[in-house]
């Protein structure tokens, strides 16, 4: 008989230390089944089981489903759990019940009816086990039953911290298993108004909640916009002991500011001067912590830093209306595009394709021209090299176009297939907007065939443009230079070309 440690569930510890010493799957097999038939004779026989006896056969039963054995019966005994005064017997019936009981279980009802009593409880323990239950569970039928019930605990004055903070994750959880039980109407102002709570992680967790309500409907959430605005600037102007228990790795609050940043860019611009100037403060403080010397060497100090920095450089793009701000972000966006770490290479792009569709951000973006394309040419990652052209065509206008079309052209040759019909079409795009003369519309065009004309898609149809592309020929170089690339042009179809340049194609 194996030692058993502590005062706990004997009978549990030997039938686990059975199965492991069991030497074939048929021994195992054999020995579950065997405690199987023992528990179902106890739970139909034995009327004066306790509580203890219970959860023990409670637990062998959890412990066999997970090793991967059906089970089909004592689901009314962890049922029967729930209304136990022992937080361990409550426990296991709770966990038995997430596991093993489906949404819609003959059952429900008595669970549900156990858990409103648990809810209304006065040991906080007792409200957390029946909290973290719904939203394991997280069916439509136990957000109807309990939609009134959890924004009350959320919003209590008597609850405790924990249990506010397992009310607003269960709320979330609700939120999208049954949208159209949102809590509205009297509980929008009191829910916006847990940004203000004194506990962080109270804040942390309700703010995961907000976002959501947020994305559902903007209008009847706007007064959180302030609020938020305010909690932010308290976090990155505060001293280090001020959110010494929240602060990881020298980051005051990482996943809140993301959050609290994350939050804002459901909104335009603010019209209030005041917030609007407090929330520019904010983002100039955290682009110029990105510029100071790290404070440790270890990554996750880098890590909860750069989230930071990059969420804020999103809300910046966001507004688009603060050309400093703006022009920062891109000189700090530059820095990381020669970044040791290919994560911060590829963020670094991916920002910049969105700061190159703003005009104020536009001009400084093609600054790093230079830079991007030699990240084409040398980069590893094939993601990194698709983001950098994706940069180069989004910086492109009629300055560069010539020059960034022919480094894509000569990157084409030796590019992934993967990304090889995207870049075609890019091309192809970048090629007809900006043609200064069909001449070199024609030689971009006829390159492309030639490089990777079976990739080219039926939305790049240069054929369309045969009859102006003719007359141009026919007027800048004369009928013999256009009859002799019309001969170098079929001659091509009888060599490695592709099936693009073969003269019937051409002629279709």
């Amino acid at each position: 008989m194996p030692t058993v440690r502590g005062d706990g569930m004997r009978g549990l510890a030997v039938f686990i230390s059975d199965i492991r010493n069991c030497k074939s799957k048929e021994a195992e097999i054999k020995r579950i089944n065997k405690e199987l038939a023992n528990i179902r004779s106890k739970f139909k026989g034995d009327k004066t089981l306790d509580g203890y006896q219970k959860k023990k056969y409670v637990c062998k039963l959890l412990f066999i489903f997970l090793l991967g054995h059906d089970i089909d019966f004592g689901h009314m005994e962890a049922v029967n759990l729930l209304s136990s005064n022992k937080y361990s017997e409550k426990q296991v019936g709770y966990l038995f019940i997430s596991v093993l009981i489906s949404a819609d279980s003959e059952l429900m009802r008595l669970i549900i009816q156990s858990i409103k009593t648990d809810l209304s409880s006065r040991n906080p323990i007792f409200v957390n086990l029946a909290l973290q239950c719904i939203a394991n569970i997280g069916s439509k039928e136990m957000a109807e039953a309990f939609q009134q019930d959890i924004p009350r605990l959320l919003v209590s004055g008597d609850a405790i911290d924990l249990v506010k903070q397992s009310a607003a994750l269960c709320l979330l959880r609700l939120l999208r298993a049954a949208p159209e039980v949102a809590p509205s109407g009297e509980w929008t102002s009191r829910i916006i108004h847990l940004l203000n709570d004194q506990n962080m992680g109270v804040v942390t967790a309700s703010i995961s909640f907000l976002d959501a309500l947020v994305k559902r409907n903007p209008s009847e959430y706007k007064a959180c916009v302030s609020l938020a605005v305010s909690r932010l600037h308290r976090i990155v102007q505060s001293p280090y002991n001020d959110l010494q228990d929240y602060t990881y790795y020298f980051v005051p609050a990482p996943w809140l500011s993301v959050k609290l940043l994350r939050l804002l860019e459901n909104y335009p611009p603010s019209e209030d001067p005041s917030v609007r100037s407090k929330l520019n403060e904010c983002l100039d403080q955290i682009l110029n912590k990105a510029q100071e010397p790290p404070k440790s060497k270890k990554v996750q100090h880098s890590n909860a830093k750069n989230a930071v920095l990059f969420e804020a450089i999103s809300l910046i793009i966001h507004m688009d209306v603060e050309p400093a701000l703006l022009i920062r972000a891109c000189n700090q966006l530059g820095q990381f595009l020669q970044h040791r770490e290919t994560n911060m290479r590829y963020l670094a792009l991916e920002s910049m394709c969105l700061l190159a569709t703003s005009e104020i951000s536009h001009d400084a973006v093609k600054k790093h021209q230079e830079t991007v394309i030699n990240a084409l040419k040398t980069e590893r990652d094939v993601s990194v090299r698709q983001r950098a052209i994706d940069l180069l065509y989004a910086m492109c206008d009629k300055s560069n176009a010539e020059e960034i079309v022919q480094e894509m052209l000569t990157y084409l040759e030796s590019a992934d297939y993967s990304i090889r019909e995207e870049m075609v079409l890019k091309i192809a795009i970048l090629a007809e907007k900006y043609a200064s003369d069909y001449s070199w519309y024609v030689d971009v065009i006829l390159n492309l065939i030639r490089i990777a004309g079976d990739y080219v898609s039926e939305e790049v149809n240069p054929f369309s443009f045969v009859s102006p592309c003719v007359i141009a020929f026919y007027r800048r170089w004369g009928y013999l230079n256009f009859r002799f690339g019309t001969v170098l042009f079929k001659s091509s179809s009888t060599g490695t070309t592709s099936r693009a340049m073969r003269p019937k194609r051409f002629l279709r």
